[in-house]
């Protein structure tokens, strides 16, 4: 049994003081600390020294980091971006794939299976954010709006290949305007507990309202790879700051939007916005030449893009994300942490596990300083993160 002692504790809608957490692999209590002490005296005592101790981060949106990519299908890669990730307080996780052939992606999902496994089995020996499954975000995508995916693996929307996987996929990116599209998000919403995403899409304002009616309720990287907000043709975007009860992915990294943006979408979207990554290979590496599915990707700063100038992923660290909402918009730490946590955690059914400090959820937590750098990650109440 370990107490954390002194710490500031973020919950879902505020910050308290004076209180202690004591956790196994699971958050068995949070009490006054005095209290805390008397009822649990062999508690291994953990001091945050007047830090955050917040809920692990939960990325829904990242497709690698430290030189490794999810469809690399290098053994052993998921588990050591596992590991990095959980240095930027990521206690869990969806490694997320490109777009590829199918008969390629069945290894890349035997290899994330087997890391789900792993992962859950035992977090001391996994030493890293637990898998809990995948964010396939290809090939059942719009040619004219694949940002950074390779054009010549683009395929059909296909539910029987999805349904074979539904014991991995969390979130199937698809496109509702092409053709099959609008089918399989009814198909899949109605037939798994997968959740449909809509991106990388043309779909105009009323398809991707129509899109929402038939069972989707999440839209990948919002701005990104989708029509934008017009005053007479709303878009993409329109609908899904217009729609409440759809969750929305947002890459804050002050490179992909504008955080002059981040108010308008956190005043829309509420607890339904969902910070990700969309982390690439480059990910904690210093600048330079880099590839994310098959194809060039060059790193300056902040800034992935293409020999073609398109943007093609990210570097950013989930607690950057938090900090940089937190910094750009009048949300306090508490809100940005949720949309980095719960949120996430409930847009995938996950929040009965994951994605807050209370009692019998998993002891998913970390401790960080002043500016939300990351000094200590805990998953299931094993520490696999020490600054």
């Amino acid at each position: 049994m370990k107490l954390i002692q002194n710490g500031r504790l973020i919950l879902p809608d505020q910050i308290v003081d004076h209180q202690a957490i004591v956790f196994s692999d699971k958050i068995e209590a949070i009490l006054p600390l005095e209290k805390a002490l008397e009822a649990y005296p062999n508690a291994e005592v953990i001091d945050a020294a007047g830090c955050y101790v917040s809920p692990g981060l939960v990325d829904v949106h990242s497709h690698g980091c430290g030189g490794h990519d999810t469809c690399d299908n290098t053994p052993g890669a998921i588990q050591e971006m596992s590991r990095m990730v959980a240095g930027f307080g990521v206690t869990s996780w969806l490694p997320t794939t490109m777009t590829y052939p199918l008969d390629y992606l069945r290894v890349t999902f035997s290899q994330i299976r087997d890391a789900k496994k792993d992962s859950e089995a035992d977090a001391r020996a996994w030493g890293g954010a637990q898998v809990l499954g995948t964010h396939m975000e290809g090939p059942f995508i719009d040619v004219n709006k694949m940002g950074a995916q390779n054009p010549e693996y683009i395929s059909a929307p296909n539910a029987a290949f999805t349904k074979e996987y539904e014991d991995i996929i969390r979130i199937v990116t698809v496109a509702p305007n092409v053709p099959g599209g609008m089918d399989f998000i009814e198909e899949i919403s109605r037939d798994t507990k997968i959740v449909c995403s809509v991106g990388h899409t043309g779909a105009n304002y009323d398809c991707a309202k129509e899109a929402f009616s038939k069972g989707s309720d999440h839209v990948t990287h919002l701005f990104n790879a989708q029509n934008g907000l017009h005053h007479r043709d709303p878009g993409m975007v329109g609908a899904a700051l217009t729609s409440p009860d759809v969750y929305t992915e947002m890459i804050c990294d002050t490179f992909h939007i504008h955080p002059g943006v981040f108010q308008l979408v956190c005043d829309c979207k509420g607890d339904h916005l969902v910070l990700i990554t969309d982390c690439m290979k480059a990910g904690g590496l210093p600048d330079g030449k880099y590839d994310l599915g098959g194809q060039d990707v060059y790193v300056t700063g902040i800034k992935c893009v293409l020999e073609s100038g398109t943007i093609a992923g990210s570097v950013l660290r989930l607690n950057k994300a938090v900090q940089n909402v937190w910094h750009h918009t009048n949300w306090p730490l508490y809100k940005a942490v949720f949309a980095a946590s719960l949120a996430p955690a409930r847009s995938i059914r996950m929040d009965d596990r994951k994605g807050s400090l209370e009692i019998g959820k998993d002891a998913d937590l970390l401790i960080a300083d002043a500016d939300f750098e990351i000094i200590n990650t805990f998953v299931r109440g094993e520490k696999v993160y020490e600054r």
